[in-house]
């Protein structure tokens, strides 16, 4: 910031005129993200954004979990089980892809040295070996253990900074499910503390006396706290009807500017995700809706589901048999039928 001084031709003035450099967020830069780089610690490479991070920004946000939660039901909906895989182990497999974009199966062996089953290792608390095909079972910073080379397969988002880990594709939403959290508990504290300036009472009636307004006064005051809003009652025989005023001061300003950062916060989730409003319950805002549900699913399932079916069939290979399967998305093959 530059303070500039501009003198006039009228004696003992002068404007101050102050200019500021470009707007720089101070704790979400722009920049950060170009330094999202796994750091070794000797036995494991520490993922590039914090896995505890992730997973608490999931109940953030409404549309955010709501998003991720219609991916979850509808690949569900859309699996065939597996004697070596069952819906529970797939679920917590496509939530951890869903959520961290990493992704962690365990092969379990069974005693005559084939495989038993297949369990899902928690991508929160997984970690990524320096050597090849080691991994790490991390889940606080005092225990540790190395799981034995190839026994892990690993799932990932691609990443264009590294490729160690994967990285979501909602990482630059993540701002606006913040702001959306935030101002939902802003309006939840708003009418839980009952200490906010709601109106200013303007009285100009003469014919109010000194103890009426000490009471009035006394009654607005009392009226902080939990349990505010109460009704108020006052009574001027022969009073101007103008003579008290109720002048609102942060209600309506608050009210809109509520609504309007929860919309667009929103609609910022709602584009990170792809996924059509009218599939996660969103009411419309318009007479017209939202279109034909049933055209917004067909192209959601190529679009988006048929991406990540066919990210999860990469599994079959390390495997080494057909653990994952689908079948069609029924609403979708529906269409046109």
């Amino acid at each position: 910031m530059s303070n500039d001084t501009l003198e006039t031709t009228e004696p003992n003035h002068r404007i101050e005129a102050f200019t500021f450099g470009e707007p720089m967020p101070v704790l979400s830069q722009r920049e950060i993200f170009d330094y999202l780089e796994a750091m070794s610690n000797g036995k494991w490479y520490e993922p590039p954004l914090s896995m505890n991070g992730l997973a608490r920004i999931y109940r953030a946000a409404v549309h955010h979990a709501s998003a991720i939660q219609v991916k979850r039901n509808i690949l569900k909906a859309c699996f065939i089980p597996h004697p070596k895989l069952s819906l529970h182990e797939f679920t917590k497999l496509v939530m951890d892809l869903l959520i961290f974009a990493n992704a962690y199966l365990q092969r379990i062996p069974n005693r005559t040295g084939g495989t038993a089953s297949y369990q899902v290792s928690p991508a929160k608390y997984t970690r990524v070996g320096v050597k090849p095909h080691q991994y790490w079972w991390v889940p606080n910073l005092a225990d540790e253990l190395a799981f034995q080379p190839h026994e892990l397969f690993h799932l990932m988002e691609a990443d264009i900074n590294q490729e160690i880990y994967g990285v979501p594709d909602y990482v630059a939403s993540m701002n606006s499910s913040l702001l959306n959290e935030s101002a939902t508990l802003f309006r939840r504290r708003y009418y839980e503390n009952g200490s906010h300036a709601g109106f200013i009472l303007y009285l100009t009636d003469s014919n109010v006396n000194n103890q009426d307004v000490d009471a009035l006064r006394k009654s607005l005051k009392e009226s902080k706290g939990p349990g505010n809003f109460r009704n108020l009652f006052l009574h001027s025989p022969g009073g101007n009807k103008d003579g008290m005023k109720l002048i609102p001061v942060a209600e309506v300003a608050a009210k809109d500017e509520f609504l309007s950062i929860k919309n667009v916060s929103r609609d910022d989730q709602l584009g990170a995700h792809r996924v059509p409003p009218q599939l996660m319950g969103i009411m419309p805002n318009n007479t017209g809706g939202f279109g034909d549900v049933e055209k917004a699913a067909k192209v959601f399932d190529a679009n988006e589901l048929e991406c990540i079916r066919q990210n999860l069939l990469s599994i079959n290979d390390w495997a080494g048999e057909e653990i994952i399967r689908f079948k069609a998305f029924s609403l979708a093959a529906s269409v046109g039928d």
